[in-house]
């Protein structure tokens, strides 16, 4: 007859339990994974799927039951370690859609909104488009599979227990943070110091000739000047775009590494 004992219970629970919080939150912070049009049931499904390969892998789990309170403050320090590493994706696609509210602003879309259901607010048209280009690349460069291994990764580099998280992993996406603001201006910055010398010459013009109406063309000139600078800026998009992910890579494998808790 098959018994199984209340440890062997608690062992097989807890080898599947803390990976798939960890492997879950990730899934449900990171780009493209974790997007609001993505069923729940199907994010739990891919989660559970990968903590099933997964498992089996790892390192044998602290000898804690997994509904005490040693197993529960172990479940949110995993939970606590997805989330950063899917955050710190999330940023890298906030770049992009920083880069497009700039370029939109300047280029005089910045009225032209579609609702976006992950942001659940309207956000501008180009800024859209741009995420939307995003999204496909990263799937094409194969960044979501990336992104998974970086996360399998960090389970030998921070292994489950129920020590507290350093802050200096916090505090490392805090200034990766800045990477919105940099990185979204250099690649707006071709599009707005265009439509700033575009507005520059309009206005050199109006005070030169005004009988032209200036403000007449002027709308209709800036938007093309930026329509035309963003299809010259296609060959070189997809590349920065590459870049951006193998910094968000790079910056998950950073970023556990200073959540690893100290001696």
């Amino acid at each position: 007859m098959f018994t199984v004992t209340y440890a062997q219970l608690n062992l097989w629970l807890t080898a599947f339990l803390w990976p798939f919080t960890r492997i879950l939150a990730l899934v449900a912070v990171a780009p493209v994974l974790g997007h609001r049009s993505v069923p729940t049931r199907v994010k739990i499904g891919i989660a559970a799927f990968i903590t099933l390969i997964v498992a089996p892998t790892l390192d044998p789990m602290p000898q804690v039951t997994a509904f005490s309170a040693e197993g529960v403050w172990i479940l949110v320090n995993q939970f606590l370690i997805g989330a950063a590493l899917g955050f710190t994706m999330q940023i890298v696609f906030a770049v992009v859609t920083a880069a497009g509210d700039m370029m939109g602003l300047g280029m005089g879309l910045g009225f032209a909104s579609f609702f976006d259901p992950q942001a659940n607010t309207s956000t501008p048209a180009l800024s859209s488009w741009l995420n939307m280009m995003a999204m496909l690349a990263f799937l094409v460069f194969d960044g979501h599979l990336q992104m998974i291994a970086a996360l399998v990764e960090t389970f030998h580099s921070v292994p489950v227990s129920a020590n507290v998280l350093s802050g200096n992993g916090y505090r490392l996406i805090a200034g990766w943070g800045a990477t919105v603001f940099s990185g979204g201006l250099l690649l707006s910055l071709p599009v707005v110091v265009a439509v700033l010398i575009t507005n520059i010459s309009l206005g050199i013009l109006n005070r030169a000739a005004p009988q032209i109406g200036i403000f007449q063309i002027g709308f209709a000139l800036t938007m093309l000047v930026g329509l035309l600078l963003i299809q010259m800026m296609m060959p070189n998009l997809i590349p920065y775009f590459a870049r951006l992910f193998d910094s968000g890579i790079d910056q998950m494998g950073r970023v556990a590494a200073g959540l690893r808790p100290g001696p």
